[in-house]
């Protein structure tokens, strides 16, 4: 099969002109390996998690986590490059369903951020040929390494084609200006957090959090309801002695008029 040649200097930021081969069969599919360790997994879970329950209104950006991002015809697949554990691509169609994220079937649409969940066997991957290629193919933004061992977490930012370490801000967060959230670490997690530091809930944590105010206002129904029958017993209680005054003031005045 003859691959045909991209269109609009490849699609997107003047990128050089590439080769689009034909889909093998059942399309590009994802082809990475398990995550490390289950904290590893529940890690990228939770970014993909918070961020979609976050941004439930939106649909315009796609949120993937160890997904294959196909960006060569004669890409090759080895144990130095897999997809990205964490990535956003925005200014997208976030309700299209994908197998996998595929360049050329994106319009040219590269990463925005794209954070990887670093371990022993990944470090020396993570900051190095991934870093590279995050930074001179697909021209991603915004790159973070966190690694949940260590509670550490690395960001840097492309400026004029180059990576530059990012600082953190006084409470220790790394600013993401393409998500305009910050990141930052809570119980060697890494969470996002609102721009003014507000963590940001997970589904999991907002549902068990509207579960408390549900709970709470139904206890404070609750006990006005409890207030109010007590009210009402007591009211029916004065009216009982006032009914028995009058008859027992009725019974008096009988016995004296007789």
């Amino acid at each position: 099969m003859e691959p045909q040649p991209l269109e609009d200097d490849d699609l997107a930021g003047g990128r050089p002109q590439r080769l689009v081969p034909e889909p093998p069969p059942g399309g590009w599919l994802s082809d990475e390996p398990p995550m490390e360790t289950y904290q590893h997994l529940m890690q990228m879970l939770a970014l993909i998690a918070t961020l979609r329950f976050l941004w439930r209104e939106r649909t315009d950006y796609f949120a993937g986590g160890n997904l294959t991002v196909y960006f060569s015809p004669v890409q090759k697949k080895s144990d130095d490059f897999r997809g990205p554990d964490f990535f956003v691509v925005l200014g997208v169609d976030g309700t299209k369903p994908r197998a996998s994220w595929v360049v050329w079937e994106e319009g040219g649409r590269y990463p925005n951020f794209i954070v990887e969940i670093a371990s022993d066997s990944t470090a020396r991957v993570d900051r190095g040929e991934k870093k590279r290629i995050y930074q001179d193919i697909f021209r991603t933004p915004e790159y973070f390494v966190f690694d949940p061992e260590t509670a550490v977490l690395e960001g840097w930012r492309l400026v004029g084609g180059r990576y530059q370490a990012m600082a953190p801000d006084s409470s220790g967060c790394l600013t993401s200006e393409q998500l305009e959230l910050k990141l930052g670490i809570v119980d060697r997690e890494l969470r996002f957090f609102s721009p003014d530091g507000v963590l940001v809930s997970k589904p999991e944590e907002a549902a068990l959090e509207a579960q408390r105010r549900a709970d709470e206002e139904q206890r404070r129904a609750d006990e006005e309801q409890r207030r109010a029958d007590a009210e009402r017993q007591r009211a029916d209680e004065a009216q009982l002695r006032a009914e028995a005054a009058e008859r027992e003031l009725a019974a008096l005045k009988s016995r004296r008029e007789g």
